[in-house]
């Protein structure tokens, strides 16, 4: 680990003498998800995720549910990797079963697999996708049968059985914009009332002031934290709020949307003398609990662009930059009153491409293609190994850990290839869910 330890810090190191920019920043996404792929491949074929460091897999339950070919799949194909496209959708079509005695959690279950399948349907019509994509979501549904009909956090797969009631937000409402395309698709249209249900009745118990706690029981919607922020636990709930508007014409959202936005613009956002930033704040009174943002947070201009709020958007991406900037990349957690990270690790995490990419789709400004050439020279350089690339434990002295998370493929080298290929895809004809899969806006003549 040592020997891995000083290569890395001298690959960072030497960063900074490598060319200002890649000469076609596509062209570099478009290879290092070749790399990425190919290190999988070689090392972890037929598993859930790559370990590159010890060149091993790691799975997340007793038995593999292919989570990396699932999420990768619809990258591949948009990119033009015929080939690995190819592959990889017929050992899905092949291999994958939902048929096994194993737990999972809802929440990442149907936003990589269950919105991995449904894209990658979309974009080859392959009807059998859409039949694992169907038995997924059955299989899920279950969690939706506690008292206040919000879904619980885990269930296994093969029995029904659901667990933990302690849930949040964004694990509650993150699940409209793939039930209801499974919904949609198959003509069922229970999928869709199921996780619209859960988001109103979210929505229901927001505070006085219109903010949302990071933890609350699914059985009593009782809230158990009062912390109230953009980040993890709650963030893509703000998100699914505007994308199910926009994706299915959902007035209701948009309504919960409008009233949710404000609430947090006015309690949350935090005007700094270093810049806009998104703290963390007490649901019931608005005061201020801490000067914390960090890597997930940094999806939070993308979602002001759909709102159309652009110069908060800019101005909150630039603060996003900043932290990415104070270190060998950006940190989780990142206190903007001292600039400097308190949690330094980076799981190659995709929010801050997906903000300058949102950016870059709406105002054709190049500062924003600049931000995303430098993504990809930091990332090559502190987290590019022979085996594909592998996750920050410390963006303070470079320390490697040993995993490449399949949203790596999923969304982070997909929105940096988006960024150096802007007219690749239409964001009027399509909607991403939060995993970067995209789905297809239905005529609504």
């Amino acid at each position: 680990m040592r020997t891995a330890l000083i290569a890395l810090a001298f690959g960072c190191t030497a960063a900074r003498s490598v060319p200002a920019e890649p000469v076609d920043l596509a062209a570099a996404a478009r290879e290092a998800v070749q790399h990425a792929w190919n290190g999988y491949h070689r090392y972890a074929w037929g598993h859930d995720e790559l370990k590159p460091l010890t060149r091993t897999a790691r799975d997340w339950a007793a038995e593999p549910l292919l989570i990396t070919p699932v999420d990768a799949l619809d990258t591949l194909i948009l990119l033009g990797l015929a080939p690995e496209a190819e592959e990889a959708r017929a050992y899905i079509d092949a291999h994958l079963s939902f048929d096994k005695d194993v737990e999972v959690k809802n929440f990442e279950i149907v936003i990589r697999v269950l919105g991995g399948l449904l894209s990658a349907h979309e974009l080859t019509g392959d009807p059998r996708l859409l039949a694992l994509a169907d038995d997924l979501g059955r299989r899920l549904l279950p969690v939706f049968d506690s008292p206040t009909r919000m879904p619980y956090v885990k269930i296994n797969l093969r029995t029904g059985k659901t667990s933990n009631a302690k849930s949040n937000p964004a694990e509650i409402g993150t699940l409209l914009l793939e039930f209801g395309t499974l919904a949609r698709l198959t003509g069922n249209d229970l999928y869709y009332r199921k996780a619209k249900t859960a988001l109103v009745e979210l929505f229901s118990r927001r505070s006085k002031i219109g903010l949302f706690g990071d933890e609350i029981d699914v059985e009593t919607g009782a809230w158990l934290s009062r912390e109230s922020h953009i980040g993890g636990g709650i963030d893509s709930f703000y998100e699914y709020l505007i994308k199910a508007w926009l994706l299915f014409g959902d007035e209701d959202c948009k309504r919960m949307f409008d009233e949710t936005i404000a609430a947090v613009n006015h309690w949350v956002a935090d005007e700094s003398h270093d810049g806009l930033w998104y703290g963390v704040v007490d649901m019931e009174t608005g005061r201020r609990i801490r000067t914390e943002y960090g890597a997930l947070e940094a999806f939070f201009p993308a979602v002001l662009v759909l709102a159309g709020d652009l110069d908060r958007a800019r101005r909150l991406e630039e603060s996003s930059f900043r932290m990415w900037t104070s270190g060998r990349t950006e940190a989780d957690v990142f206190d903007y009153s001292t600039m400097r990270p308190t949690h330094p690790t980076w799981p190659l995490r995709p929010e801050i491409a997906e903000s300058a990419f949102y950016l870059a789709a709406a105002t054709r400004e190049p500062r924003w293609n600049a931000m995303g050439h430098r993504f990809m020279r930091d990332i090559d350089a502190c987290c590019r190994i022979e085996a594909g690339y592998t996750v920050l434990d410390d963006v303070k002295t470079g320390e490697q850990g040993d995993l490449m998370p399949s949203f790596f493929l999923a969304e982070t080298l997909k929105y940096l290839w988006l960024l150096g290929a802007p007219d690749a895809i239409d964001l009027h004809k399509l909607v991403f869910n939060t995993e970067a899969h995209p789905f297809i806006i239905p005529s609504r003549r």
